[in-house]
């Protein structure tokens, strides 16, 4: 049996800015195609189809969140960020492995939790990845610690729209779109 990631502060502080941004976007249109990578114990796909969204695909790299969140009723893939994603998304949400390694650390809270020496690296990865999975006007919501160093923002146009200090670290969420370049 894995971990399954547990909602935490960054969890919460991604739904509330997750209900904001989908209900915005609601406005504009009513058929939002909505992707979360990394979907752990299925919170966040919750609040999207909790305010209405019907096209909801979540993915992981952990069998048994994705066992858990197809339990709970939503389409998943077993996906290492986007190597099994196919078409286009209106919302791409991620709450990543954000911490940089720790020494002593054990593998399964790693999986979890660590994004790579500095902690950007899965997220570099997934930001260079991203972008050819978001529809003309679509956005991603990211969520990056005050600890996560040498972040590669590629040429997207960001927005800070969530953030919450904790005693050892600042949680943000960044609003991403294309820029005019892609």
């Amino acid at each position: 049996m894995t971990l399954i990631y547990e909602p935490s502060d960054d969890s919460f502080l991604m739904k509330g800015v997750l209900e904001k941004e989908i209900q915005r976007l609601l406005q504009e249109n009513k058929s939002i195609h909505f992707l979360e990578i990394g979907a752990g114990s299925g919170i966040l796909l919750k609040t999207a189809r909790d305010i209405g969204l019907k096209n909801i695909l979540g993915s992981d790299i952990n069998i048994d969140a994705i066992n858990h969140c197809k339990q709970l009723g939503f389409k998943m893939i077993e996906s290492d960020l986007f190597e099994k994603i196919k078409g286009l998304f209106d919302i791409i949400i991620f709450n990543p492995p954000y911490l940089p390694i720790q020494e002593g650390e054990d593998k399964e809270s790693q999986l979890a939790t660590t994004g790579g020496k500095d902690g950007s690296e899965i997220i570099n990865k997934f930001l260079k990845q991203a972008k050819k999975h978001l529809t003309k006007n679509g956005i991603v919501l990211l969520l990056v610690s005050s600890l996560t160093k040498e972040i590669n923002w590629l040429d997207y146009q960001k927005e800070l729209v969530g953030e919450k200090k904790l005693f050892f670290e600042k949680l943000s969420i960044w609003k991403l779109s294309k820029s005019k370049q892609f």
